[in-house]
């Protein structure tokens, strides 16, 4: 007989659960599992706070700094760089070895071996962070610091070195070793504000990366701990000290032998004093107008998109030609202290913001932001004044002496000498007197000046004012200004359009006109006196006769002269039809006036003035202009027997071709016996206009040849009177001639092209009439010139009542000229009497 076990084993069954409950009363069972709960609520709030609040890595792999925008001139030349991080970004393989070695020494020696976070370093830290009140310090690893510049804040907290170690787990799986080393040395902040250690070789010692000595890239390694403690202006023994140590650690950990780390420590630090980049001065009003349109075409910031200007890294190829460019703003400058000169001294560049006091000076001086770049102009500060002499200081530290026999020069509408006038604390120019300084006035007076290419519209130079430091305002495309005689150009051509030639008479003399209404009648007038009856065209424009210009406009109607004032670009909108605006009354600039004398001589194509050729991005595409093709072969080594590449002209045709050349070679005479006869010496085809506004207020002058058409203007900022005997034809030719001397030394003398059709006749200059039996002569005044017609508008042979054709008239064209000019004013006895130029 069987027996269960429960009836022959006295104690009753024991459940699983009672079995569990008795082992969860164990004190070995219930430590562990707390410790486990715990741990498990801890990953869960790590998860819930922290993990979860992460961001991305993988924004990382694609990650690319913010790098400035690089400008180059027409020859590829650097000519300067939108930043306000000074990056240059390298690969891996660009970094040299021993510079990896020297902030693997000062920075995280144990990088190639832990997996983002150093925790015996962390241990270390957070035992000094409990004994210690102070700011927390950590023991942040390479690759936490890639994660908190790159990913996170500046935060101090726990909470923030606690997401660092966790992002440098998830980065460590993401990327490469390579790859965050390469981050981080393009990235880390290092001062002078330049980021990444290319720039701060740069920065610190003028030099490419590769260039470094083993104790500059050791400086370089203790920079990211602090880089105001180090500067070689202020902690030059600080900087040796810690760069000594850096150089120790690399021969601790095997990095460098001690014969490089003893010859190395002996070495001076190196660095350059802190300075802006030479290029950086290059074509101010110019580089400015480029930012400008970069700006409203790409945006500023790295939010604004891929292409920003001071992130996206763009390459920007401009028209800008640095030799015309200073070409054109040394005679601007010129022009302007010589019409200022005379007239006393201006007054000081600034004050301070701040009271001069404790030897702040120099902060105080750079901190007005004003410079010079005129020759050897410096701005410069007044530290203390004696009887004898003032102590002045500059923004590199340095000071000097202005003695007062240097500012002797009476000061502008108080008298005084300026010397006398002169207070600590002023801004001053000056520029070197034997072992001083003198003093030097700043123009007050103003201007701007435009270089174009009329084949293509590019501008080549621009110039806004005497120096951009001192006043950003750009004079060349944002003053608008009164043009004076340099419209009548325009006026002529609208009315050669609507029938009238070159040899046209005109009569100059009174005009009035009806303006109805309360207007009353206006009459017109010539600058300083009255009409001197009828003439051509031609000698209308060359001598600049208002009441000509004003006769023609009206027999044209102003609507036909507005409407082709609007399609050369000298104004957006359409001016009134007022005859007053064919002298010049409406406003304008001078890029625009420039732009309009570049389609007469591009024979009334349009152009759209450029300052930028194309954008690229940081890897080159071209993305402006859009569709933007390249020119197959047009940077082929040889002749490859082929046709030559020509670009496609696509620019409509704004005026009739033969009346705008017919323009340019009357403006041609202008240079040759009117307005500008100053630039006859030029010895090649030249064409162009004077003009001066009422008052007169402002000069001008534009014109030019086939390759280059310029023009600029001279007046106060604020308008006023530039005296009585201020001409275009005594200022502003007289500047350009001084910027054609050198622009043209080299440039080929080429005449302006005639287009199809066009007829060259034999003329009588006074007349207008075809002479036959005499030839134009090499004086500029001869009486029979060549004049360019439109097919059939010529002037014809008479001819009798039954149909014979008569003789043409012959006659001694010399002697015809001679009798005309006893019975009439010579042009130049007539134009100091009755004031031919205006």
């Amino acid at each position: 007989m069987s027996v269960s076990p429960s009836e022959t084993d006295p104690r009753p069954a024991v459940s699983w659960r009672t079995r569990f409950a008795r082992i969860q009363r164990r004190w070995w069972f219930r430590i562990p599992a707390i410790a486990a709960l715990l741990a498990g609520i801890g990953v869960f709030l790590i998860w819930l706070l922290l993990w979860r609040t992460l961001p991305s890595v993988d924004s990382l792999r694609a990650y690319e700094p913010p790098l400035p925008t690089n400008v180059r001139g027409i020859d590829g030349t650097p000519v300067h760089s939108y930043a306000r991080e000074r990056r240059v970004q390298l690969s891996y393989a660009e970094y040299p070895p021993l510079l990896v070695r020297a902030f693997l020494a000062a920075e995280d020696r144990t990088f190639f071996e832990h997996h983002g976070v150093d925790y015996p370093g962390i241990a270390g830290a957070i035992l000094t962070n409990l004994r210690s009140d102070r700011r927390p310090v950590g023991a942040s690893t390479i690759t936490q610091q890639v994660a908190k510049n790159l990913l996170l804040t500046n935060e101090v907290s726990y909470v923030r070195k606690a997401k660092e170690a966790l992002l440098a787990y998830r980065i460590e799986d993401a990327l490469t070793k390579q790859q965050i080393l390469e981050l981080y040395l393009n990235q880390i902040a290092l001062g002078r504000n330049a980021f990444g250690v290319e720039a701060a070789a740069h920065a610190y010692f003028g030099k490419e990366l590769r260039e470094l000595t083993l104790p500059q890239m050791a400086y370089l390694a203790i920079l990211p701990k602090g880089p105001s403690n180090y500067t070689p202006e202020r902690g030059y023994d600080r900087a040796i000290a810690r760069r000594n140590w850096v150089l120790g650690e690399m021969e601790r950990n095997g990095f460098i032998t001690p014969a490089q780390r003893a010859e190395a420590v002996t070495q001076p630090l190196g660095a350059i004093p802190r300075q802006t980049p030479r290029q950086e001065l290059a074509g101010g009003y110019f580089i400015e107008e480029v930012r400008r349109q970069l700006l409203d075409r790409f945006g500023e910031k790295e939010t604004d998109g891929p292409y920003s200007v001071y992130a996206g890294g763009l390459w920007v190829r401009t028209s800008l030609d640095p030799a015309i460019q200073g070409d054109a703003q040394d005679a601007l400058r010129a022009g302007l202290i010589r019409y200022d000169s005379g007239r006393g001294w201006s007054g000081p560049l600034n004050k301070p913001r701040t009271k001069i006091e404790d030897g702040n000076w120099q902060q105080a001086l750079i901190g007005t932001n004003i410079g010079l770049d005129y020759q050897d102009w410096r701005a410069a500060i007044v530290i203390a004044k004696s009887d004898a002499s003032a102590q002045i200081g500059f923004a590199d530290g340095r000071t000097g002496t202005l003695p007062r026999w240097a500012a002797t020069m009476p000061v502008r509408g108080l008298g005084g000498t300026a010397f006398a006038a002169i207070e600590p604390g002023d801004i001053l120019a000056v520029a070197p007197s034997g072992g001083d300084w003198a003093l030097r006035s700043v123009p007050r007076v103003s201007g701007g000046m435009v270089v174009e290419d009329p084949r293509t519209g590019r501008v080549l130079a621009m110039q806004g004012g005497f120096d951009y430091r001192l006043s950003d305002f750009n004079r060349a495309t944002q003053a608008m200004r009164q043009p004076g005689s340099t419209i009548k150009p325009i006026v002529y051509a609208a009315a050669l359009e609507a029938g009238m030639t070159p040899a046209s008479i005109i009569v100059d003399g009174p005009f009035c006109v009806n303006q109805g209404g309360r207007l009353g009648t206006k009459c017109f007038r010539n600058f300083g006196g009255g009409g001197s009856g009828p003439h051509t065209m031609r000698w209308g424009v060359e001598q600049s006769r208002n009441l000509m210009t004003v006769r023609a406009a009206a027999q044209t109607g102003m609507e036909k002269v507005n409407s082709l004032i609007q399609r050369v670009g000298v104004s957006d909108d359409r001016f009134p039809p007022y005859l007053s605006y064919a002298l010049g009354a409406g406003e304008t600039t001078v890029l625009r006036m420039v732009n309009a004398y570049s389609i007469l001589a591009n024979q009334g194509r349009e152009l759209k003035p450029t300052v930028i050729d194309y954008v690229q991005d940081r890897r080159g595409k071209v993305i402006l202009p859009e569709n933007w093709r390249g020119c197959d072969g047009c940077n082929a080594p040889d002749w490859n027997g082929k046709a030559m590449p020509r670009p496609q002209i696509r620019a409509r045709q704004v005026m009739d071709a033969m009346s705008a050349y017919q323009m340019v070679h009357i403006m041609e005479g202008v240079i040759q016996r009117g307005t500008a006869t100053t630039l006859r010496d030029l010895n090649r085809p030249i064409m162009g206009k004077t003009g001066t506004s009422t008052g007169p207020t402002d000069v001008w002058f534009v014109g030019g040849t086939p390759q280059m058409i310029a023009g600029l203007y001279l007046g106060y900022d604020t308008p006023r009177n530039l005296g009585g005997y201020a001409q275009g034809g005594t200022i502003a030719a007289p500047i350009y001639k001084a910027f054609a001397v050198k622009a043209y030394k080299d440039v080929e003398v080429l005449p302006f092209r005639a287009p199809a059709g066009i007829r060259m006749v034999r003329i009588d200059r006074g007349s207008g009439r075809p002479v036959y039996g005499a030839w134009p002569g090499t004086d500029p005044k001869a009486g029979v010139i060549w004049e360019a017609f439109k097919p059939e508008t010529e002037a014809r042979r008479a001819t009798g009542r039954l149909g014979e054709a008569r003789a043409p008239v012959t006659r001694d064209p010399a002697r015809a000229v001679q009798r005309r000019e006893a019975a009439a004013p010579r042009d130049s006895d007539f134009l100091q009497r009755e004031g031919g130029i205006y």
